[in-house]
């Protein structure tokens, strides 16, 4: 199979890419590289026959359409997106136009494509989005996102993914472009861009800087290690329903301040300091419109498709911390970009101080 990656140079992206190449998978990679881009992600992979490149932004119809056309993909993958929730509240309209108007672009590209094929019936256009489209939950265990639970999302961030969810599936719904989509939970792992809590906390931590939690670091999310991640997303592609979305979550529920500790254990018996990294925790104001919890039933993917995480969170935690100990060439560079370590979310019209921190 032929599959076109958009963002295959980001962090959840560049696993697709990865594992879609080490199983036999012809990839091209679309991707802008814009700040959070990375081709060192896709490093190991980029010397294959069955990987190619293709640098473009997905708000550029034109591109898109010759890379259609040059490429011909059997199935394309949409993971382009801009994602921090805390950039969204400083500037919501760069979400808007790569989100919104992007993924409008790429549908249209596609259904173009597909209808000038003759319409096959093996084509696929994968959606892959977020949890956060769905709001925040109550502290009850037992009441977690579904398939059928109401869009309700609460950042800038979260609405412009919302309506690209609802796009593809008015684009299937009007002119029968066949459609997969998925919504996950939190992604943590290696190659993740360092400026989301998991990888601020270990760099921050290493550096002897504070760790900065939100609030009372209360917020609950469900963390999903991102190699399993791709592994789903292959096998919605392959096997999944069209026009279906399925859930994907790592069920593993963490506090903030819970996963925070986990982390700062894991560094003192990886890379012991003069004193526990624990000290290091900070709370600083939280951010507007933080939700309070999120959880992911996967119980649609698991009974259908046969799909459950592989990886608990205490043991990706620690192949996480283990990555980012033995690949400081790869992040080095990166906190230099503009933005990055710097807690943002707390411009004007917003409330907040302190240091970095994101939680999707």
């Amino acid at each position: 199979m032929k599959i076109l990656v958009t963002g295959g140079a980001g962090f959840i992206g560049s696993a697709v890419v990865r594992l879609a190449v080490a199983r036999g998978h012809e990839v091209v990679n679309l991707d802008a590289l814009t700040y959070a881009a990375c081709l060192d992600n896709v490093a190991t992979v980029a010397g294959s026959n069955l990987y190619s490149f293709e640098q473009a932004d997905i708000r550029d119809r034109a591109a898109l359409d010759r890379i259609f056309a040059t490429h011909r993909p059997d199935a394309v993958m949409h993971l382009a997106a801009e994602s921090h929730v805390d950039r969204s509240i400083d500037g919501p309209g760069d979400f808007i136009a790569t989100n919104v108007t992007g993924t409008f672009n790429m549908l249209e590209a596609a259904r173009g494509y597909w209808q000038a094929a003759g319409r096959p019936g093996g084509f696929r256009f994968h959606h892959i989005s977020t949890d956060e489209v769905f709001g925040s939950l109550p502290p009850d265990p037992a009441v977690k996102f579904t398939e059928d639970t109401p869009y309700d999302p609460r950042s800038p961030y979260s609405a412009s993914k919302a309506a690209s969810d609802h796009l593809v599936r008015a684009w299937h719904e009007t002119y029968g472009l066949p459609v997969v989509l998925t919504n996950c939970s939190n992604n943590y792992g290696p190659y993740h861009f360092p400026e989301k809590l998991i990888p601020v906390v270990i760099l921050n931590a290493l550096a002897g800087k504070p760790l900065p939690i939100y609030g009372k670091g209360e917020n609950i999310r469900d963390w999903l290690y991102v190699e399993d991640h791709a592994d789903a997303l292959l096998l919605v592609l392959e096997k999944g329903a069209v026009g279906r979305s399925y859930n994907i979550g790592g069920e593993n529920e963490r506090t903030n301040l819970d996963l925070v500790r986990t982390l700062c254990a894991i560094l003192d018996d990886l890379r012991p300091a003069a004193r526990p990294y624990a000290e290091l925790i900070t709370f600083v104001a939280d951010r507007p419109g933080h939700d309070a919890r999120y959880a992911i039933d996967p119980g649609r993917i698991r009974d259908e498709l046969g799909w459950r995480p592989s990886v608990t969170v205490e043991e990706g935690l620690r192949r996480t911390v283990q990555w980012y100990l033995d690949n400081e060439a790869w992040w080095r560079p990166l906190q230099a970009r503009q933005g990055v370590g710097v807690r943002l979310g707390t411009g004007p019209g917003t409330t907040g101080s302190g240091g970095a921190e994101k939680v999707a």
